[in-house]
């Protein structure tokens, strides 16, 4: 008489945290001493580093100076322009949330609630005023509107690319306002020299970013190009720019490029700090595209032509799409860099962020010794926004299967 029994394997349970510690944090008695290390370490940085930002850090030149750090010498009676370009901002990252989601929308949310946290900081009523507040506020309504509009109007993709770019315009119209008499009443012109603080470090990424991202790949194609005279001007435009630091191309666009233009054509120095900044990100964008193009294997190409493809439908639809998937992290570490490399505006004499904290601190006697506050929160400024960019730079190779096999 034999009995049959009826045996159920079921997937194996998850591991507990218990398990997971043992696993990955004390498997072995060297590994347990890394760990009781490492955490000690850390324990003590983070304890020392937070004893000093409650208690004895001096913040008074960061938080009576943040409208310096913000915009610079602005000047104040014109501040409803930075903050109808706030608006729009934080309406149009709220209508992208909820259109695009994933990404967008994470980074519409950390913006509201770096409003709100902003709006509710206990700082004094005389260098963070209630009408500031209740404006910071106003961006959170803003986006939040713009969200419910992207979640419930079906916007295409291609409009609302073109209403950013829309904004960008609007964006220099209003920083900079008009000279013409019959609308200076209402709209006057600010020079640019007033730019600064965080503002222009914006505008400087951000210019640099966009521009150079298409010059570049135009010039990883010339060098591909089977054109004499088209590939030789595109490796020696490489070539040189590359093979010198930024400041230099900075000095050349600021201060030779002037003299080799007309008397009456003036170029904005701002302007000119864009181009410099610019051409040398897209130098390094081209190298950066081309060896993404080489990675592609010639059976694509192949491929292509076999399907009746020409040579530039092949290049844009087969092979340059797979040569920027490829190149995303790079080209991402280059955008980072670049804002990075913003700072390096002071030297031609712009107030970048970097420029406002080192002008803070000598305007008065007793900020001299407090450059450590002064530096680390413009360290923290920069950190935040290079965490995000590296941050959406992980996501878009999550959702173009980047690294996976």
């Amino acid at each position: 008489m034999s009995i049959a029994t009826d045996i159920v394997i079921g997937p194996p349970d998850r591991p507990g945290a218990v398990l997971w510690l043992k696993k990955n944090l004390f498997s072995s008695w060297l590994n347990t001493l890394l760990t009781i290390l490492s955490t000690a370490v850390i324990a003590f940085v983070v304890v020392g580093l937070g004893r000093w930002i409650l208690f004895n850090a001096d913040w008074s030149p960061v938080v009576q100076n943040l409208r310096l750090f913000a915009v610079g010498p602005y000047p104040v009676e014109q501040m409803w322009r930075i903050w109808a370009i706030v608006y729009m901002v934080s309406f149009l990252m709220g209508v992208s949330g909820g259109r695009w989601r994933g990404s967008v929308q994470t980074f519409a949310l950390a913006m509201a609630l770096a409003y709100t946290v902003l709006a509710i900081l206990p700082i004094s009523l005389e260098y963070l005023p209630l009408a500031s507040r209740l404006r910071l506020l106003g961006n959170v309504l803003a986006a939040g509107l713009g969200y419910l509009l992207g979640r419930r109007v079906a916007i295409k993709g291609r409009w609302l690319a073109l209403a950013w770019a829309l904004s960008f315009a609007l964006t220099l119209l209003l920083l900079g306002g008009l000279r013409n008499a019959a609308v200076a009443p209402y709209l006057p012109f600010v020079e640019s020299g007033r730019w600064g603080g965080l503002l222009l470090t914006f505008l400087l990424a951000l210019v640099g970013i966009v521009a150079s991202f298409p010059i570049g790949v135009l010039l990883a194609l010339g060098r591909q190009s089977s054109l004499p005279v088209v590939k030789g001007m595109c490796i020696i435009f490489i070539e040189t720019v590359r093979g010198v630091p930024l400041v230099t191309i900075l000095f050349m666009t600021s201060i030779l490029l002037p003299l080799f233009l007309p008397p009456e054509v003036r170029i904005d120095r701002v302007l000119r700090a864009m181009l410099g900044m610019t051409l040398f990100a897209a130098a390094y964008m081209a190298e950066n595209v081309r060896g993404g193009l080489q990675s592609i294997p010639s059976g694509q190409v192949e491929a292509a032509k076999a399907m009746g493809l020409n040579g530039w439908q092949t290049m844009l639809l087969i092979v340059l799409p797979q040569a920027l998937r490829v190149v995303i992290p790079a080209i991402v570490g280059q955008f980072i860099a670049l804002f990075m490399d913003t700072t390096l505006a002071i030297i031609v004499g712009l107030l970048e962020l970097l420029a406002i904290g080192r002008a803070i601190i000598n305007s008065n006697p007793q900020w001299l010794l407090l450059d450590m506050e002064v530096y680390g929160f413009i360290a923290l400024i920069f950190w935040v926004f290079t965490f995000s960019m590296a941050y959406a730079s992980r996501r878009i190779e999550t959702a173009v299967g980047l690294g996976k096999r």
